[in-house]
């Protein structure tokens, strides 16, 4: 369960960022995006954490919540194999351009989803 733990304090972090500094959340999307790694790395991360969630979800005290985004995040993963990393590498920077203005308004509820990750695995 410290995978789930350490998932929510990502997104804690990623969120405190989105709050702090929109453009540059965005500018660092655009430059990851660029990378070789970028869409395998996308894939996989979302498959382990998919299957971290699935697996300890019943050991958490939101059971169905993080069944469902286990859930969601392997078939994000499928969904991006089928996609291919050209138009997952063009989505990327279309919606880091598109949506950086509401990256501060987004990163304000991921960063409490964030504490609910983590708070329901140790409560």
């Amino acid at each position: 369960m410290v995978f789930i733990v350490i998932f929510g304090l990502l997104m804690v972090l990623l969120s405190l960022q989105m709050m702090r500094n929109p453009g540059e959340f965005s500018a660092a999307i655009i430059k990851f995006s660029n990378h070789s790694y970028f869409h395998v790395f996308e894939i996989l991360s979302r498959l382990i954490f998919g299957l971290i969630f699935i697996y300890y979800a019943p050991s958490t005290s939101a059971v169905m919540i993080n069944t469902v985004l286990g859930y969601l995040m392997l078939f994000t993963s499928i969904l991006l194999v089928f996609l291919g990393a050209q138009k997952h590498r063009k989505f990327a920077l279309w919606s880091a351009t598109k949506f950086r203005s509401m990256f501060r308004f987004s990163g304000v509820f991921s960063f409490v989803f964030g504490i609910y990750i983590v708070y329901s695995v140790i409560y």
